[in-house]
């Protein structure tokens, strides 16, 4: 058994021909403004994955479908398929063989959650791509008061000082807090990428759906700790990385559960890295240096498009023009998902649920200044600023992480995540972090995405 190569010779040119196209996507549209009766404006079929939707006006084929709360998409036809809220960015429906995905329209600071234009079709195969616009038969937009601070600041603003590091440590007896080297000279914005980038802000996040009885009585069965690292002395999990000063995370962390899940199923027989440069370049999903969402990397450009490996695409940090090796083959990934089915399903059972039995999941949690200086211990936001209080530029992002497994402090008795950051074997656990457990820290139980990597067998 080997990762799937497929589209080698159909597909391998692509790469170098995907529209560089970083939608800055400021929306906030929640279930109520985008739930309702739509009509998709559906153009010429018969494209391949290189299509460029930027400039799509209008289409041959319009097609009414109805999204009812919280996952079901029914057509004029009454064929019954499934959507899901992709963060408050946009949306995926799928139904009738088909695909359709979209960010949510916005000018300025307006966001219009009943209009997507320029999104993109094809069928569940992959293929016969088309482009779409959507519009929602009732209006739905909203104004964004976006704060913008004031990035010629030249340093953090002692994100990285001994002050803050004291006050950490002085508030609670949880976590240590140190600072660190590698962190000296960043500014506002560089803090603001490391932690997320800000295309990664979500203005509204859900809350973990609730722990059913049987739910809880499941629990139980789980192991009290449990580490993908070390599982019968043997760790599936891909070396850590450090994204520097670019809003990469989003990659990074969906990546990395995606080297996970390979090295499971192969059962360490390959254990690949893949180019997150590749995604930082060359995806029309996400938005490069400045963000991007695990769900629409780890699954559907992992799905649409493939994943190259590091040496297709070395890592730079930087944004820039796709420059991935148009020879490199693809690898491919399927059965993506939030997880619980759809967004806002998540929750601390369902994590586990899918650690255990699948791998490591790819999840985004809420970033305040304090996170910066975790040195050891369980980590949870403390409220400490130890900055001057009438001025604290730091913005809350949603970084992306990978989450290996779960554990109890000895000490402490408290129940925690362990999860795998990318800023670096020198941060916190050699790389690694804890976060309490099942108290949704920031928001961390709210929102996680999986998927499962494509197979076959060789003769």
């Amino acid at each position: 058994m080997s990762f799937l190569n497929i589209g080698f010779g159909l597909f391998s040119f692509f790469c170098c021909l995907v529209v560089n196209v970083k939608a800055d996507t400021p929306a906030n549209c929640t279930y109520e403004d985008v739930a309702g009766q739509w009509i998709f404006d559906v153009g010429p079929g018969n494209n391949d994955r290189t299509i460029d939707c930027s400039k799509f006006s209008s289409g041959q084929n319009k097609i009414k479908i109805r999204l009812i709360y919280p996952d079901v998409a029914i057509d004029q036809f009454n064929n019954k398929g499934f959507w899901t809220l992709i963060y408050n960015q946009g949306f995926e429906v799928v139904v009738a063989g088909r695909k359709y995905f979209g960010f949510s329209y916005f000018e300025g600071n307006v966001s219009f959650c009943d209009t997507i234009k320029g999104g993109w079709s094809h069928d569940v195969l992959g293929r016969d791509w088309a482009c779409y616009n959507g519009k929602k038969s009732q209006n739905a937009r909203k104004v964004l008061n976006l704060r913008h601070q004031d990035s010629s600041l030249r340093y953090g603003h002692g994100l990285n000082s001994n002050a803050l590091v004291w006050a950490i440590n002085n508030a609670q007896t949880s976590w240590k807090a140190t600072t660190y080297n590698q962190f000296e000279g960043f500014t506002i914005d560089d803090y603001i990428n490391l932690a997320g980038g800000k295309g990664s802000r979500l203005h509204s996040r859900p809350k973990p759906a609730p722990i059913t009885d049987e739910q809880r009585k499941l629990m139980s069965v789980f192991p009290e700790s449990f580490d993908w690292r070390n599982v019968d002395n043997v760790n599936y999990v891909s070396p850590i990385r450090n994204q520097g000063n670019c809003g990469s995370c989003y990659a990074f962390g969906s990546l990395g559960m995606d080297e996970a899940r390979v090295r499971i199923a192969t059962n360490n027989t390959q254990q690949p890295v893949f180019s997150t440069q590749d995604i930082v370049e060359c995806s029309p999903y996400s938005q490069g240096c400045s963000g991007g969402f695990p769900y629409l990397i780890s699954g559907k450009y992992a799905e649409d498009y493939g994943l190259v490996l590091e040496g297709c695409n070395p890592y730079k940090g930087v944004d820039g023009k796709c420059q991935t090796d148009p020879k490199c083959p693809r690898h491919y990934f399927t059965n993506y998902k939030y997880v619980g089915g759809y967004y806002g399903a998540c929750n601390e059972f369902l994590m586990m649920e899918a650690i255990y039995n699948r791998g490591p999941i790819a999840v985004s949690f809420e970033v305040y200044n304090d996170f910066m200086s975790y040195s050891s211990g369980v980590y949870h936001h403390t409220g400490v600023k130890g900055l001057d209080d009438r001025f604290n530029p730091f913005e809350i992002t949603n970084h992306v992480v990978v989450v290996v497994g779960w554990g109890v402090d000895a000490r402490s008795g408290e129940k925690y995540w362990i999860v795998k950051n990318s800023w670096g074997n020198a941060w916190g656990l050699e790389g690694f972090f804890w976060i309490r457990r099942g108290t949704d820290e920031c928001s961390i139980e709210s929102i996680a995405a999986e998927s499962s990597p494509v197979y076959t067998f060789n003769n």
